[in-house]
């Protein structure tokens, strides 16, 4: 894993507003740019720094800022494609600013007013948010042993160790999911500088997918946080009242996998068309007209459109959650499970179109500097994220008992 510790230069310039429109025309045309060096960064680690540099100056990372904080206000369906079609090109690239956008959305949610003013000035002038949410060794993944404490000045001193600190690398901020003083009922979300003092990257990124991410760990030894950067989540209450957060949360996760999946197929289909050769027996000159493999590929097809037409399906029903008067059981419940179907279907479908285009494409695309193999790598490596057989028992149980799922922030 190639890492740097030194954060990422803001932008000097403030990057243009994008509505709806505009923010999927831009996504394409960073996608465009970054797609023919997605290969090498697999290959090598890379993260991708300059990439990142240049998402920051396309105005992309505020698209979710209200407009009023003058952000883009553009859908959370929106967001999804943007996610979608950076994830073909490179999913290392789009899970790098996941986090940003969920934070984005927090803040909106959570903050007090002056910290909404300040930290969508930030994003919206090009500054990235990275994570330092999830850690290793705990009983499970809300279980944190992170804590902030008294601090000089009214303030805070936060210490832990975080892993998946997806985005946090060359981040200007770090979202750090944390409680006071080890009280697991008073989460709180503090956001320190990517170059804060106390602040130690570890070069111990391992997966075989995500390469690219840096999403190993950070240790936070007596960071100094004002109070009025820290977002105080607490108590958690019994009953929690209606959640999108985790359906939007899960909607971009949703997207990197779709946008791997179509990837895989038109790079699958590219390769045996214009280079895999054909079994003796077949009798053609092409793989491309062996009858087995046109069944496969439409086969293929016909499984990406439907994985497709469900992304589609959920981004809708967070709109609407999001266009409604307030968020309900009913509103909320509609987009979560939206959102599980497909992200359980993909979880089955993406791995199958990456894995598949490879035996079908032949010996010579297991060569690795054809990066073929890097979508079943990737796809595989993301979609551990969160286990689909969970979500497959909330949609059951909707189905047979009409209950509504947990108020979970991963569902």
């Amino acid at each position: 894993m190639t890492v740097t510790s030194t954060p990422v230069t803001g932008v000097k310039a403030a990057p243009p507003a994008l509505d709806d429109a505009a923010a999927v025309e831009a996504a394409r045309a960073f996608a465009a740019r970054i797609a023919p060096g997605a290969v090498e960064r697999d290959r090598t680690a890379r993260h991708p720094a300059a990439e990142l540099d240049d998402l920051a100056g396309t105005g992309l990372l505020a698209i979710s800022v209200p407009r009023e904080h003058g952000g883009g206000g553009v859908a959370a369906s929106t967001v999804g494609e943007v996610f979608r079609i950076v994830a073909a090109a490179d999913p290392s690239v789009a899970q790098l600013v996941l986090a940003h956008f969920v934070l984005v959305a927090l803040i909106g949610t959570a903050a007090s007013e002056e910290q909404k003013a300040f930290f969508h000035r930030e994003v919206v002038g090009g500054a990235r948010i990275g994570n330092a949410t999830a850690e290793r060794g705990t009983k499970h993944v809300f279980d944190r042993r992170t804590a902030v404490t008294p601090g000089p000045d009214g303030g805070y001193r936060l210490d832990g160790r975080k892993y998946y600190t997806t985005g946090a690398l060359g981040a200007d901020w770090i979202g750090v999911a944390a409680s006071v003083e080890g009280d697991q009922n008073l989460p709180v979300t503090a956001f320190v500088p990517g170059d804060a003092a106390g602040l130690e990257f570890g070069d111990d990124w391992s997966a075989f997918g995500q390469r690219a991410t840096a999403s190993g760990s950070l240790v936070l030894t007596g960071v100094d946080v004002p109070a009025n950067r820290v977002l105080h989540l607490g108590p958690v209450p019994a009953d929690p009242p209606p959640l999108i957060l985790g359906a939007y949360d899960q909607l971009l996760h949703l997207a990197i996998d779709v946008g791997i999946a179509r990837a895989a197929l038109e790079e699958g289909a590219a390769f045996v068309r214009d280079r895999s050769r054909p079994w003796f027996e077949s009798g053609v000159d092409s793989v491309a007209d062996e009858p087995h493999a046109v069944l496969r590929f439409g086969r293929l097809t016909t499984l990406l459109h439907a994985l497709e037409a469900l992304f589609e399906r959920a981004g809708r029903a967070v709109d609407a959650a999001y266009a409604a008067p307030e968020l309900t059981d009913g509103n909320t419940a509609a987009a979560s499970l939206a959102v599980a179907e497909a992200k359980a279907y993909s979880q089955e479908v993406a791995v199958q179109i990456a894995a598949d285009v490879i035996e079908l494409a032949g010996t010579s695309a297991a060569d690795a500097a054809h990066g073929l193999d890097r979508h079943w790598r990737n796809v595989r490596t993301h979609s551990l994220h969160d286990p689909a057989r969970w979500k497959y028992v909330h949609i059951g149980n909707h189905t047979l008992r009409g209950t509504n799922p947990p108020r979970y922030p991963l569902l």
